[in-house]
């Protein structure tokens, strides 16, 4: 943990690690889609000069493309108050950190799994009984089944 606290990433490596597929919440390729907002948040030690080129990096990347109606793409925030650690906490004090929060099409995968294991289990009418037995009509389950196939069919589209 001491060690963690002495080692000190570049603003550059940060961004860029933020936008790897390893960083992202659901098992999603951003690299397959497209962006259409990223928002950056920076915490502690960053100084603008360094976000700015840390962006400016990101942009002539292959791997980050954005929507073509998106023409700024980031928004960014920096605090410069540092990431504050929890008491007998596993993870490591930091002087910095940075957070990604953005809305791309790859999320569509995500959206095409989900689809799939509800139809799985909605044919084996799994948990349906649980769902009519709290007072739920079966209607509504494929009604939300159609409005996710229509999210992931308008996330394809773009």
């Amino acid at each position: 943990r001491e060690q963690a606290f002495m080692e000190k990433n570049s603003v550059a490596e940060m961004t860029s690690a933020v936008f790897d597929q390893s960083s992202m919440f659901t098992k999603c390729d951003p690299r397959v889609g497209k962006y259409m907002a990223c928002c950056l948040m920076y915490r502690g030690d960053v100084v603008h000069k360094d976000v700015t080129m840390a962006i400016q990096a990101m942009r002539g990347k292959q791997n980050v493309q954005f929507v073509d109606w998106s023409p700024t793409g980031f928004k960014c925030g920096i605090n410069q108050q540092g990431p504050k650690a929890v008491l007998n906490d596993e993870m490591a004090q930091t002087s910095r950190s940075v957070l990604l929060l953005s809305n791309t099409t790859a999320i569509a995968q995500t959206f095409q799994r989900i689809n799939k294991k509800f139809d799985t289990m909605f044919a084996k009418r799994a948990f349906v009984y649980w769902y009519v037995g709290e007072g739920m009509d079966e209607g509504e389950l494929t009604e939300a089944r159609e409005d996710l196939l229509a999210l992931e069919r308008d996330y394809e589209e773009l």
